[in-house]
């Protein structure tokens, strides 16, 4: 089993006393905390992006759904996609529909792995990636305490890219 990150422990301190200062317990208890909100899902997350042909080549392979428009790629999984900003769109002074400092490599993306260890592995290797690190690892399901096998990836602009699969 790998260590925790430095960067994942350090967010989960930070959460954890943030919390603790403004609501007693409330990240700590055992229960997952009920929505308050009208926020119903995810519907994308939008990413600037510099090597614009290698991350088309490099999601396809990996077999998202991959769609080109004049300023942005967009990557489909499921019910949800990201959106690749293309260089001349977030390098546009006038463009500031996006974070301020946002510039590649800036996403940090985990997909939950629905196939085999083999088949992660497979498409992995059809893309040429190098295996950062793998291990067990506290995933998004059951509040975040689910407990899942992780394998991390780079895709060509730098992105971290973590593919979970639970039990």
């Amino acid at each position: 089993m790998s260590a925790p990150t430095p960067r994942r422990t350090f967010l989960k301190r930070a959460l954890a006393a943030g919390a603790a200062v403004s609501t007693p317990g409330a990240l700590a208890a055992a229960e997952p905390q009920q929505q308050r909100s009208g926020v119903g899902a995810l519907d994308h997350v939008a990413v600037p992006m510099q090597n614009v042909d290698a991350m088309i080549a490099f999601y396809r392979a990996l077999g998202f759904v991959v769609r080109e428009g004049a300023s942005i790629v967009s990557v489909h999984f499921a019910d949800q996609k990201i959106n690749f900003h293309r260089p001349a769109l977030w390098q546009r002074a006038t463009f500031t529909l996006r974070a301020a400092a946002a510039a590649p490599p800036c996403g940090d993306f985990c997909w939950v792995w629905n196939g085999t260890e083999a088949e992660l592995r497979s498409a992995i290797a059809r893309v040429g990636a190098a295996i950062e690190t793998e291990g067990q690892r506290d995933g998004g399901r059951n509040g975040g305490d689910a407990v899942g096998q992780s394998i991390y990836i780079r895709d060509p602009d730098q992105n971290l890219l973590e593919f979970i699969r639970y039990a």
